[in-house]
C-alpha cells in the first residue's frame, strides 16, 4: 500500500508540474518464429494454391496490381505479397491476414466485391503460419479428370481464379446459375482456353493446365450440372 500511495504521489505532482507521466508503458514488436523453425506446409505449393487467390482478388486495375500499387502492396508475385503485411509464422500480426478477415481497424480486403472464401481465407492462415515459403516440393499437379463434379472441382477452381474479378451478374463466379450460364453460352471454355476473339481468363493469372481445362469441358459436355 505504502509503495502504492508513493506512486501515485509521483503521478499527481508530475501532473501538477505539467509533465505527462508513463507508467510501466511498452510496445510489443509482433512474435516473429526463428526461420529454423519455418519449415512449410508439405501440402501447399505457393503457385498453385496461394498465388491465384491474390492475383484473382487483390492484384486487380485500381487496387494491388504493378500499375495501381495501392498503399505501396503489389499482390501479384511471392516477393510482392511478402515484402509488407506479412509476418512469416505469425497470421494474426500480419496486416494482410488481418485485412482479409476484416480485423477490427484495419480495412477490409478486397475493399470491392465479396470477401474471400472461408477455404481460401483458413488456406492463408495455413501458409502464413507454416512461414509462408515458396517451397515447390509440393507442387505436384493434383488435377484429376476423372472429377469434374461441379461442387468439388468446378466451383473451387472458379473461386480461386475467376470470383475475385467477376462478382456481379451476368458473370457472378460466386454463384452456379451465372457460371453454368457462361458455360452453355459457349464463353467460358474458349476464355479459359484463350481462343482468338474471346477475354482470355484468368486476366490476372497464368493459363488453366491442360488437366483443368479438361475438366471443365467434361463438366460442360455432361450437362454443367450442379452436382
Amino acid at each position: 500500500m505504502k509503495n502504492l500511495t508513493k506512486s501515485m504521489m509521483v503521478v499527481a505532482l508530475a501532473t501538477i508540474a505539467g509533465i505527462t507521466p508513463v507508467i510501466n508503458s511498452c510496445v510489443h514488436q509482433p512474435f516473429v518464429v526463428p526461420d529454423s523453425l519455418l519449415a512449410g506446409d508439405p501440402t501447399i505449393c505457393f503457385d498453385r494454391d496461394i498465388l491465384p487467390i491474390f492475383q484473382s482478388s487483390c492484384a486487380k486495375s485500381g487496387c494491388h496490381n504493378a500499375a495501381s500499387h495501392e498503399e505501396g502492396y503489389v499482390l501479384d508475385s511471392y516477393a510482392g505479397i511478402l515484402k509488407k503485411g506479412i509476418v512469416k509464422g505469425n497470421p494474426s500480426a500480419s496486416k494482410i491476414y488481418q485485412s482479409i478477415i476484416g480485423a477490427p481497424g484495419v480495412d477490409r480486403m478486397p475493399q470491392v466485391g465479396p470477401s474471400l472464401p472461408d477455404a481460401s481465407i483458413q488456406l492463408i492462415k495455413r501458409w502464413i503460419a507454416a512461414g509462408a515459403t515458396n517451397d515447390t516440393s509440393a507442387c505436384s499437379d493434383n488435377c484429376d479428370t476423372t472429377n469434374y463434379a461441379y461442387n468439388s472441382a468446378i466451383k473451387p477452381m472458379m473461386q480461386k481464379y475467376c470470383a475475385g474479378c467477376h462478382y456481379t451478374s451476368p458473370k457472378n463466379f460466386n454463384t452456379y446459375t451465372d457460371i453454368k450460364e457462361q458455360a452453355v453460352n459457349g464463353n467460358l471454355i474458349p476464355c479459359i482456353e484463350h481462343a482468338s476473339g474471346f477475354a482470355p481468363m484468368p486476366e490476372s493469372g497464368s493459363k488453366f493446365t491442360d488437366c483443368q481445362i479438361t475438366v471443365v469441358k467434361k463438366w460442360v459436355a455432361a450437362g454443367a450440372q450442379e452436382n
